[in-house]
């Protein structure tokens, strides 16, 4: 037990990667039991066996085709329409923005690094600190993983067998109050350090609209599929992917082959990577209990 708990503390505090931590100490775990190495591909395996988590690859993939197909950049501008007459008004678009792409892919790394990279250099140019801009854009990206659908979500429903629709509908309410919460923070910090607003046009908020009115309505198609149960979650996320890929294909016309290779490939080192924390994760449940 010293071997395994201190083995992982180690490789911790020396800045190795949480993944190779935990498989790490768990295969020493397994040849200090005297177990045949070929246990460890099974266990790493059967942890990652499930129907419902090939839904983390399919939001992810969503969520870049969405950044590569300029489809985040159209839900911005829609943000800022609607929230940026409010003091700090781009504050409150990076919020408003985060919130509708939290409903489609449940990812924060997503958000910063499509969303987040337009929120901020939109409120550095217009005189944003720095600091509040980057501030406010993580804190938005945090909303992701809150609000449906979540792929820590999806992780926790496949590892203790909870139903994920239910726990994306109890998502609801606390996405909408953080980002309630931001927008309040984000409204007094404008105001002391009177930061620039845009006037309200009800024109150009329609038009706007009905420019995203495709980009907007996903997390809505996603959210009516639970609640009516028209979909599980994986097949929620099927249909995230073939959305957007319509969206971006003929209707914006905005993806073309390289950057469709691109995305694919960014998605399968990000699911990778998460899969393989969730496999070596059952593997050092396995070793703990037979410890």
């Amino acid at each position: 037990m010293i071997l395994f708990f201190g083995s992982f503390v180690v490789l911790l505090l020396i800045g190795v990667p949480i993944s190779i931590s935990i498989g790490a100490s768990a295969i020493l775990g397994c040849l200090y039991l005297g177990y045949p190495m070929m246990v460890i591909g099974q266990k790493m395996i059967s942890g990652i066996d499930s129907f419902l988590l090939i839904a983390i690859p399919l939001f992810i993939l969503a969520g870049n085709l969405m950044n590569a197909g300029k489809i985040t950049e159209k839900i911005f501008n829609f943000a800022k329409r609607l929230v940026g007459w409010i003091p700090g008004g781009l504050g409150h678009a990076n919020v408003v923005a985060s919130l509708i792409f939290a409903g489609m892919s449940g990812s924060a790394a997503a958000d910063a690094g499509g969303l987040g990279t337009i929120e901020m250099e939109a409120m550095t140019t217009n005189g944003y600190d720095d600091d509040f801009s980057a501030a406010v854009t993580a804190a938005s990206t945090v909303i992701g993983p809150i609000f449906p659908p979540s792929i820590p979500l999806i992780i926790y429903g496949s590892v203790a067998s909870v139903s994920v629709s239910q726990l994306f509908m109890g998502g609801v309410v606390p996405g909408l109050l953080m980002a309630v919460a931001l927008m309040i923070l984000v409204f007094f910090f404008a105001l002391k350090r009177k930061y620039q607003r845009f006037p309200f046009s009800m024109l150009l908020l329609v038009k706007q609209f009905f420019a995203s009115v495709l980009s907007i309505i996903t997390p809505l198609i996603i959210l009516s599929g639970f609640v009516f149960g028209l979909f599980t979650p994986t097949e929620a996320s099927s249909v995230a992917v073939a959305y957007a890929l319509v969206i971006a294909l003929f209707v914006y016309r905005t993806l073309d082959w390289k950057t469709f290779k691109k995305c694919l490939l960014e998605s399968a080192v990000t699911s990778a990577n998460t899969l393989f924390i969730i496999g070596t994760s059952m593997l050092f449940s396995y070793v703990l209990i037979k410890l």
